[in-house]
């Protein structure tokens, strides 16, 4: 149940909202778990006790993590006990989302020797990159001291299962969203008023820009090496670019707008990363809430770059390594996580990180960050890395080919000029920059703007809805 198919817009989120307007003021987070168990399990069948196994065993060792809770003379046992809950939850996403990857590189070696080994199929259960790490964060964060464990298992169901984050994020981290648990709602006409502005945006950037783009993106990744071209790779990789933008940040504008539809507040994920004028600043605005996520639970705890220059060379390249292979068991996310940590430590080495004050540079090194990161999207978007780069070799050698018949098929008027207004959005400043685009700028001719394009998205996005021309998000896969 995707949040823009007619089966979320048509019937589930009006009842939720209907019943929350109607339930008591301490109800709240019933209607919450429930309708997020709900949402859940319509997608992930049976793999959604899977989900109740982790809420299970996390809530229950969370009370015995708390400073204080040491039983007499065991005082070591609550961080063994940190230890192996932390374990728990990584052994059970290393199990469902990369067992089968590593028995295929074992069948591949068993191959190279005349043998054969068993590669191991698993269906990957929806959102458990997302709600593993939001356990690790409950967890941490209680024996950390920092927010007490939940007593009530209905409002650690709704932090853990909160449908507008459960599949795709943001990450919120538990010492973020502890003291909204508890909250009674007061005042929920407001936040329904206040919230749906947001969740329109996002569905109008992920049906009208993303989905519109994808075909063509399609088309152009799927071109096989002896079709490829330079217009063609050109054309592709920054399809691809605007496309994964607008679609994880229009989920993100969406989770967060129906979170606070809900009463919550969760954090911004996106703030125009391709503003950027470093790939250090790129990593503080795209998915924020990841890379928060590993530095508040990976980075810092290894050291953070408090134990000198090659010890923070080497957290860098742990964390780049990890988050890669957090996106996806392949080859591909390896590289790309292992191309912007070395970009990371070139920045650091070299003085880099920090932006110019001169425009003239800034604007070169904007161009600069961009190209580099629209290089690193070919190995998150390529199906192997062969065709990465391959694709990335006909980037650099212009020729005069043009397009095949099957690429220019999916080149429309109307996605040329949606993949257009997806540039000028992203690359034209937009004050400050710190919150979605049109929302910046705080004029009367700013709201008149914002109520117009947001007014014509929505229908826009509606009548494609009911028409069945949208698509699953793309950080569902992860």
């Amino acid at each position: 149940m995707s949040f823009a198919s007619p089966l979320f817009l048509w019937y589930f989120l009006p009842a939720v909202l209907a019943v929350v307007l109607v339930a008591p003021r301490s109800g709240r987070n019933v209607v919450v778990a429930v309708a997020s168990l709900v949402f859940y399990a319509s997608g992930a069948g049976g793999t959604t006790v899977l989900l109740l196994a982790c809420i299970a065993v996390n809530f229950l060792v969370g009370r015995r993590l708390e400073p204080g809770a040491e039983w007499p003379g065991q005082r070591e046992r609550r961080r063994w006990l940190l230890i192996g809950v932390v374990a728990f939850n990584l052994t059970i996403l290393l199990i469902w989302k990369y067992a089968g990857f590593a028995t295929e590189q074992l069948a591949v070696l068993a191959r190279w020797f005349g043998g054969d080994y068993p590669v191991l199929q698993l269906a990957l259960p929806i959102g458990i990159s997302f709600y593993t790490f939001h356990h690790i964060s409950y967890v941490v964060d209680i024996y950390r001291g920092e927010r007490p464990a939940l007593r009530d298992p209905v409002s650690f169901i709704t932090y853990i299962a909160m449908f507008p984050q459960l599949v795709a994020g943001p990450i919120v981290r538990y010492r973020e969203i502890a003291d909204q648990l508890p909250q009674r709602r007061t005042h929920r006409l407001d936040d329904i008023a206040a919230g749906f502005p947001r969740f329109a945006w996002g569905l109008t950037k992920k049906v009208v820009i993303a989905d519109t783009l994808a075909p063509m993106v399609d088309a152009c990744f799927a071109t096989p090496a002896h079709d490829m071209t330079f217009a063609i790779a050109w054309l592709g990789a920054i399809g691809y670019t605007m496309q994964l933008y607008f679609d994880f940040s229009g989920y993100s504008d969406m989770a967060i707008g129906l979170g606070r539809m809900l009463g919550f507040r969760l954090p911004e994920n996106f703030a125009r990363p391709y503003s950027s004028v470093t790939i250090t600043e790129f990593w503080r605005r795209w998915h924020m809430s990841l890379s928060r996520w590993f530095r508040d639970y990976v980075y810092i705890p290894l050291g953070g770059n408090r134990l000198g220059t090659a010890k923070t060379y080497r957290n860098l390249t742990i964390i780049f390594v990890l988050t890669g292979f957090w996106h996806g068991a392949a080859w591909t996310y390896l590289v790309w996580g292992l191309f912007h940590g070395s970009l990371l430590v070139l920045e650091r080495r070299f003085g880099w990180s920090t932006a110019p004050s001169d425009r003239r540079f800034r604007l070169g090194r904007r161009a600069l960050t961009m190209l580099l990161v629209v290089v690193g999207w070919v190995f998150f978007r390529a199906p192997d890395l062969g065709s990465a780069l391959g694709m990335l070799g006909h980037m650099l050698v212009p020729d005069l080919a043009g397009l095949t018949d099957i690429v220019s098929a999916s080149v429309t008027h109307q996605r040329l000029v949606f993949l257009l207004v997806a540039l000028i959005v992203v690359l034209l400043p937009a004050g400050s920059g710190t919150g979605p685009f049109l929302e910046a700028v705080r004029t009367r001719e700013a709201y008149a703007v914002r109520a117009a394009v947001l007014t014509a998205g929505l229908g826009y996005s509606g009548l494609l809805v009911a028409t069945g021309t949208f698509s699953p998000f793309l950080y569902y896969q992860f």
